[in-house]
């Protein structure tokens, strides 16, 4: 579902800012609003990311008083307290439908016996400090009231109550849309805060709208950058690579929010989870839970309690990483640090493992003959010679802190390891693979075993040594394998993997490193004409939600769309998709012609611009242009003959992805 829409729908927010108590003088619509970074809101709040939790993600409008309690409780004995989290935050549908005879927020009685102020004494007696909800309109996007020409009033019952923190949305806020409007919805809340003469955190949650980042940094201490983000790759993906360019705008006090945290919630992976987690510390965001604590894993809380990663985020320099390099789906993030040191995330995006890679000095660091590197993941301790490279799976991060303490060289030597092979196998070939143990220290290392295994019912078979006596730093241990696939393997990735042992010969000790690899089987298409929603894609991408076969794009669970309809015709075949997407196919070089009806689904009502591309190898071999939802079926045709690979994409038509549901009705693939 686009973003804007969410929004304005009821219950459909799910956003978890901060609020605050704000200095300044108020902003009339006269102002001049410039587009460079303002100077951070002195208000002596905020000076590193603001931690804690928020009831959306998990609860949405099913907040309470024990819930609340619960989680502060949870704070204390889980040992989340202790790593920083300090804010146990309410969102929305907390109060009840009408103020009081004095035009205050009454709180629901039912859900809040003791009220917000007794809920935020209890919270307060936990060493903890408590955050509310509210809105710059006229509603709350749930449908209750809100702050819009009360903003005074509400300020000083948040005081009253005991407050520390305000998240401020933007629905219903009968906006003209222009950004003065936005400054000055914004910051009048901000001066009514600061006339409590109470600290409250105050984040501003206007969805990235009118670029807050550019205006924000004297009214609020964080702003939303971006639309919900929900449980899945994709929108975490989205959102991350959104929020990557706005690094100058951060700053102690001042924040980029790219939302809050799903870590937990299960739509995701843990090593998604772990990416996730990576990155909103690397880009200094605010890290608000958003899963339901009494009931996290083990697997969760380990994330979530990473110091070595929270660290990063706590920085009291509070730089903003930076993208030193992507390639692909290949991310270098670099993160200057307090006392001198980098964090370096290696991050693949993609769908398979890949080679990450880069230098000490490429991070920024000073010319050295050794570095100190800590894999904040693993907690272990290595030297490198300048190198950082990994073979990092698929959606993962490998996330290392960089420094030139002279010590490092007593550690052990940072390895990369890694199997490499051809693109893809057929089902019933085989084919050479190989491992690869690079020691990118300065020391040579002693010792060293490969072990790999391979999935049950595949052959593997080494064709080389598997280990040496010895490995010079900066050199490289290879063995050849062949690797053989069974004729009724499905196509897909599957892993080949195992690990790397080695021995420090400064401390004596054994080393056992992840190998990663995979291989990815593919399986051409039969011969004549297939819908392509009957087919297997090798490799598929979303603006929201999953791609659905046989239905429009719908929500973000699977097979929840509708069916697919352009112009009035319904169609019975086809995919559904949101804007961006793609989805690739293996041909094999045994196909002709892609052919398919291309529009933006009727459900959206005369809303929503695309353009439909489909490439081959790399090359674009049709282009429907900007198609636009009054405009309805659109025919088009594609010529992949000999290609290895077909890819259909979709992109935002240049105006975003609102309501950019967008169907490949009737696709078909035909073959020899």
């Amino acid at each position: 579902m686009p973003r804007l829409v969410r929004r304005l729908l009821a219950c459909a927010t799910a956003a978890t800012l901060w609020g605050g108590a704000l200095a300044g003088a108020a902003v009339t619509a006269g102002t001049v609003v410039t587009a460079t970074p303002a100077a951070a809101l002195d208000n002596g709040l905020a000076l590193t990311p603001p931690m804690g939790f928020n009831d959306w993600n998990a609860f949405g409008c099913d907040v309470s008083e024990q819930l609340i309690e619960q989680t502060a409780d949870y704070f204390v004995s889980s040992g989340l307290k202790d790593a920083g989290y300090t804010y146990v935050n309410i969102d929305d549908c907390w109060m009840t439908h009408t103020r009081d005879a004095d035009g205050r927020l009454v709180p629901d009685p039912v859900k809040f016996p003791d009220g917000i102020k007794g809920t935020a004494d209890y919270v307060h007696s936990k060493g903890l400090k408590l955050g509310i909800y509210e809105d710059a309109g006229t509603a709350t996007c749930a449908g209750y009231p809100g702050s819009l020409g009360h903003e005074t009033t509400d300020a000083q019952t948040f005081a009253d109550w005991g407050i520390d923190y305000l998240k401020y949305d933007n629905c219903n806020n009968n906006s003209d849309g222009t950004r003065e409007d936005y400054v000055r919805r914004y910051t009048a809340m901000r001066d009514a805060l600061a006339a409590t003469g109470r600290p409250i955190v105050y984040s501003l949650c206007e969805w990235g709208v009118n670029e807050p980042w550019e205006w924000a940094g004297d009214v609020g201490n964080s702003w939303r950058t971006t639309g919900d983000i929900n449980d899945s790759w994709n929108s975490m993906l989205s959102i991350a690579k959104a929020n990557m360019p706005l690094a100058s705008a951060a700053g102690p006090g001042r924040w980029n929010d790219p939302d809050m945290l799903e870590v937990g919630n299960g739509g995701m992976t843990d090593t998604e989870y772990r990416t996730h987690f990576s990155l909103w510390s690397m880009m200094n965001s605010p890290l608000l839970i958003g899963t339901d604590l009494r009931k996290a894993t083990p697997e969760t809380l380990a994330i979530l309690g990473n110091k070595d990663v929270i660290a990063l985020d706590q920085d009291k320099l509070g730089a903003q990483a930076t993208v030193l390099s992507s390639d692909g789906d290949k991310y270098v993030l670099t993160k200057k640090l307090a006392n001198g040191e980098r964090a370096v995330a290696l991050f693949n995006a993609g769908d398979q493992a890949q080679r990450i890679a880069t230098t000490a000095r490429a991070a920024g660091l000073p010319k050295r003959g050794s570095y100190s590197v800590r894999d904040l993941w693993s907690h272990t301790d290595y030297e490198s010679a300048g190198g950082l490279s990994a073979t990092v799976p698929a959606h993962g991060t490998v996330l290392l802190r960089v420094g030139t303490n002279p010590a490092a060289v007593l550690k052990a030597p940072l390895f990369d390891t890694g199997v490499t092979g051809p693109d893809h196998i057929e089902p019933g070939n085989s084919a050479s693979i190989s491992t690869y143990a690079t020691d990118l220290g300065t020391l040579p290392a002693a010792e060293v075993k490969v072990k790999l295994t391979a999935p049950d019912g595949w052959s593997l078979r080494a064709k080389g040594g598997t280990g040496t006596l010895l490995l010079p730093g900066g050199r490289t241990f290879s063995t050849p394998w062949t690797v053989g696939v069974p004729a009724d393997a499905q196509p897909g990735s599957y892993p080949v993997s195992g690990t790397v042992s080695y021995r420090s010969l400064t401390s004596g000790k054994t080393l056992t490193v992840p190998l990663i690899g995979s291989v990815t089987v593919k399986v051409p298409p039969p011969s004549g004409t297939s819908y392509l929603s009957d087919l297997p894609w090798t490799s598929s991408t979303n603006g929201w939600g999953p791609v659905e076969r046989d239905r429009s794009n719908g929500e973000t669970g699977a097979s929840d769309g509708n069916p697919i309809t352009l112009g009035g015709t319904v169609y019975t075949k086809g995919l559904g998709v949101h804007a961006p997407s793609s989805i690739s196919y293996y041909l094999g070089g045994k196909c002709s012609t892609v052919t398919a009806t291309v529009g933006v689904d009727d459900e959206k009502n005369g809303k929503g611009s695309v353009e439909f591309t489909v490439t081959a190898d790399g090359t674009t071999v049709a282009d429907s242009g900007v198609v636009t939802n009054p405009m309805g079926g659109k025919p088009i045709t594609a010529d992949v003959t000999g290609a290895q690979n077909v890819t259909l994409a979709v992109s935002d038509g240049g105006d975003g992805n609102d309501s950019d549901h967008a169907d490949w009705a009737d696709a078909k693939l035909t073959c020899s």
